[in-house]
């Protein structure tokens, strides 16, 4: 069984936060002794103090709160998250997992009265990016166990590493699926080991069911790296170190009549530099940068997950043909000299295959993965808490975005894993499958679905498209249609409004330093285009052109005039819409902190 955390080390998991005139004093109110904690809302210095300082006559506002997330320090003030609102999400080995469902961010910024006119205007920029973390959706946290951590790799810690405090265990021992890992630093710093609450980004879904006599317990948890993390259009492909773009953790847990079994698989952007970049364009094309890089890319990639997971098997779900066809050529090529019985890459085309509604063939590509399926294995206790199966290989999922054909394929491996799992603890028959049951099948769907969903609205900003054959075992009218919307609405957010998601991102996790040096010095002028640039007014300027077309035309009649007035309108918007569509870039929404691509 897994040891305890030390006691005195253990997390508060309710906390009162005075806000007086010149601190915030965060005190602990879940029946520990804890020392209260004192943050200056001058420039953000901290101190233990054993009691709540007076007030001086001036009430107060006082809230109830559940975990620091963090600090954040930018150009002048210091800013701190908390967390107000949680809901509970159910249990992870035992332990109780809750949702933020509410971030709050207060500001230590009074040192700003007396700063620079310039210097106020950048931290306004800087901070109004912070709004926009408050709303970041899925963070996960349990004031009781590492949840960056998958049920085998917690359970292989050792007595003294599960003693440690919990975001000394994730920083340590899984720190790219630490959500806060960077606002922590300064907590760190302070030494305030029970304040500082580890939290990832992802989903965490799970259900019970019974089968005959047996309750089973499945759990579904996500974990999202932090090293690639960003918006759809803006975090493509891999950086030069081999991290890619949503890179996620997902792993099926499965509790019954003592048992837990565990199956963990992942999904990642292809593992060489290119990009997509948003020109207004529905499809940007795509570019593979640096492609002479590539296989060091690919390598040290693949190094990376034979040293966390052991041996891998690629799947490319990617068209075959067009722009995605070179770069499924380019994947595989750079792979090349590093398969091996350890490393292998397997091409399935999943649109050519599937098409749009048969999603049934993928058991074309289960059968040419079942063997390493199966040689792999889970990860297994008994009723003891004795370890009696490990997971030694890793199925690494990818299509373009990591998100829909990646779904419906990664609940495919997931369900066909779990009915292993069963059969083998006499739960199923060997011919009996998770269909067998239909109230269990209709439970495992809406868990992938959810989790599907959970991590498109991350990524791209909606749900995931595909996303009723997984919840229903087949597309359905409905589906379709919300697809194509949920499309358009990929295409309205890629464009114009993921470049400032994808700073506040950037700031949150240290990707972007903020530098008095830098943010301060001046700034060169932007060019003729970017200077006149807003697509909003020359959308006004179309639609007036177009407006004056057609008033014009309905003249001409009476003032044959009029014909010319309609020419010059007409003219004048089908220019303005030419001008537009030339230079699409510099009319969408892009991020200001980091230039664009890779």
């Amino acid at each position: 069984m897994l040891a305890k955390a030390d006691p005195s080390q253990k997390l508060y998991t309710r906390m009162r936060l005075w806000e007086t005139v010149d601190q915030y004093v965060v005190e602990p109110s879940d029946g520990s002794s804890g020392s209260c904690l004192a943050i200056n809302r001058l420039d953000g210095t901290m101190t233990l103090l054993d009691e709540i300082p007076s007030t001086g006559g001036v009430t107060p506002k006082i809230q109830t709160i559940f975990g620091i997330v963090g600090i954040l320090k930018l150009l002048a003030g210091s800013y701190l998250f908390v967390i107000t609102e949680r809901d509970c999400a159910g249990s992870y080995l035992g332990h109780p997992i809750f949702k933020v469902s509410k971030l709050k961010v207060f500001p230590c910024d009074y040192s700003l009265k007396n700063s620079p006119e310039e210097q106020k205007k950048m931290e306004a920029e800087f901070s109004a990016m912070l709004k926009v973390a408050e709303r970041t959706p899925g963070l996960y946290f349990s004031y009781d166990v590492n949840i960056t951590l998958s049920a085998q790799r917690l359970n292989d810690l050792g007595d003294e590493s599960r003693l440690l405090p919990l975001w000394r265990q994730a920083s340590v021992a899984e720190p790219r699926f630490l959500w806060n890992n960077f606002m922590l630093e300064i907590l760190i710093d302070n030494k305030l080991d029970q304040y500082m609450l580890p939290v990832i980004q992802g989903s965490f879904q799970n259900f019970q069911s019974a089968i005959g006599k047996d309750t089973i317990d499945v759990t579904l948890i996500a974990r999202r790296c932090t090293r690639r993390t960003g918006t759809r259009m803006w975090r493509r492909g891999a950086d030069s170190d081999g991290y890619v773009a949503n890179f996620v953790e997902s792993e099926q847990i499965v509790h019954i009549n003592g048992y837990t079994a565990s199956f963990v698989q992942v999904r990642g952007s292809m593992p060489f530099l290119w990009e997509q970049i948003v020109d207004l364009t529905y499809k940007p094309k795509f570019k593979i940068v640096k492609p002479e890089q590539a296989p060091r890319v690919a390598e040290r990639h693949f190094l990376d997950l034979r040293k966390k997971y052991g041996n891998v098997l690629a799947v490319d779900l990617v068209n075959k043909h067009g722009g995605e066809g070179r770069l499924s050529e380019k994947f595989a090529s750079a792979v090349q000299n590093i398969l091996s019985d350890e490393v292998r890459y397997v091409h399935f085309d999943f649109h050519r295959i599937c098409g749009h509604i048969h999603f049934e063939r993928l058991s074309i590509l289960y059968d040419q993965i079942e063997d390493f399926l199966v040689k792999n294995r889970y990860y297994m206790l008994n009723d003891k808490g004795e370890k009696i199966e490990a997971q030694i290989g890793i199925v690494r999922t990818n299509c373009i975005d990591c998100l829909d054909r990646t779904n419906v394929t990664q609940s495919m491996i997931g369900r066909k894993m779990l009915e292993l799992q069963l059969q083998r603890l006499g739960v199923f028959d060997a011919d009996q499958t998770i269909k067998s049951y239909p109230n269990f099948d209709d439970c495992f769907k809406i868990l992938w679905a959810t989790q599907g969903d959970d991590i498109s609205l991350q990524y791209s900003g909606t749900p995931a498209l595909k996303g009723d054959f997984v919840r229903y075992g087949k597309r359905t009218t409905q589906g379709i249609l919300k697809d194509g919307w949920n499309a358009l609405m990929r295409y309205y957010l890629n464009n114009f409004v993921d470049g400032t998601k994808q700073d506040a991102i950037d700031l949150l996790h240290g990707h972007y330093i903020v530098s008095v040096s830098r943010d301060m010095a001046p700034k060169k002028p932007a060019g003729k285009v970017e200077a006149i640039a807003s697509f909003r007014v020359a959308l006004v300027l179309i639609a007036l052109g177009f407006f004056f077309t057609v008033m014009s035309l309905r003249q001409v009649g009476n003032d044959v005039r009029q014909l010319a007035v309609s020419l010059l309108s007409a003219g004048l918007s089908i220019g303005i819409a030419t001008f537009v569509r030339a230079n699409g870039r510099v009319f969408c929404n892009r991020p200001r902190l980091h230039k664009p691509p890779c």
